[in-house]
């Protein structure tokens, strides 16, 4: 019998959607007996074997139950497939560690755009103003990223390449996560767990938001969190709207309290249109966008192929998803 894998990365947009050459290397690892089905998830979804997709759609959940053994997400965050599926006994992977390099990459550059004052620099330049003199009254702050102490919460994947790319521009590295004994990076100064983020951002002149969306970290990030960091200090969220309370954050923002946000992700999405983010001077708004990097399948289809040989040959998968933990 004709086993099947469907293929429904399309539904993210052309970008995300997985081309020809990684479509067939999926048909040549598979072999012999398998057919793969590409854009027509809803028509496919009886007997379905594997799914792989940007998380799974319930009606196509629902179908292929009974056959269905192992759903692959092109994303880190798999809440909504985990209820799906959760004991169905079907195996979960997600893509953790996959956006971690170009989302990293971000980080940093926010970090700068707001520490040498970048925004500020293109609001002169808009209204077509030669600060010199202001700049060199030390007018608009301009730390060197030497001085600029990082905090992430959610030290793992995501939260380590940030962390490693702080620690070698000469950042301070300072870091909570669920189980703080796995550690971080060489040269963090400290890990702790989910009790300590008080402290961390008491001591971050720049708390990076990079944990997993789950029942612990949602809203974890309050108007007690945003009250305990140093004043002047930055915001920057990567992970999932969820964990941040953006009206808290507006508060701060408003009172002068903070340097900055830079927030890649929302509490809803697209952002609305009368939402304060939008002409806030202190706020920088990226479209969850910071993934996004022409090198996405060079990692995604070697991640795919790899468990592709796993699965075939009865090994554990790579990124399997821990149901209790939720990612």
């Amino acid at each position: 019998m004709t086993r099947r894998l469907v293929v429904d990365f399309a539904s993210q947009g052309p970008a995300w959607k997985m081309p020809p050459a990684s479509v067939q290397a999926v048909r040549e690892a598979l072999g012999a007996g398998w057919e793969v089905i590409e854009d027509d998830a809803a028509r496919a979804a009886s007997g379905t074997e594997i799914y792989f997709g940007y998380g799974i759609p319930s009606a196509f959940a629902t179908a292929a139950r009974g056959t269905l053994r192992w759903v692959h997400s092109g994303t880190a965050g798999v809440g909504g497939s985990l209820a799906l599926l959760a004991g169905a006994g079907i195996i979960l992977t997600n893509s953790a560690g996959i956006h971690a390099e170009p989302i990293a990459d971000w980080v940093i550059a926010s970090i700068a755009y707001f520490a040498r004052s970048l925004d500020w620099m293109v609001d002169l330049q808009r209204r077509h103003r030669w600060a010199r003199e202001e700049f060199a009254a030390l007018e608009f702050p301009m730390p060197e990223l030497r001085d600029v102490r990082v905090g992430v919460f959610g030290l793992g994947g995501l939260g380590s390449a940030v962390a490693v790319r702080a620690l070698a521009l000469g950042m301070p590295v300072a870091g909570v996560r669920r189980r703080p004994e796995r550690g971080g990076p060489t040269g963090v100064r400290w890990v702790g767990g989910m009790g300590d983020l008080p402290r961390l951002a008491a001591e971050s002149d720049c708390l990076v938001i990079a944990a997993p969306h789950t029942p612990d970290t949602v809203g974890a990030v309050n108007a007690d969190i945003l009250a305990r960091l140093p004043a002047g200090a930055l915001v920057i969220n990567i992970s999932r709207g969820s964990l941040l309370v953006e009206a808290d954050l507006v508060q701060a923002l408003d009172r002068g309290a903070l340097r900055g946000a830079a927030l890649d992700v929302f509490e809803r999405e697209p952002l609305p249109a009368d939402h304060p983010f939008w002409d806030h001077p202190r706020v920088l708004v990226s479209p969850h966008a910071a993934a996004r990097t022409p090198r996405f399948w060079e990692r995604e289809g070697a991640l795919i192929l790899e468990n592709i040989r796993r699965y075939l040959a009865r090994q554990p998968l790579l990124n399997v998803v821990d149901q209790e933990a939720g990612y």
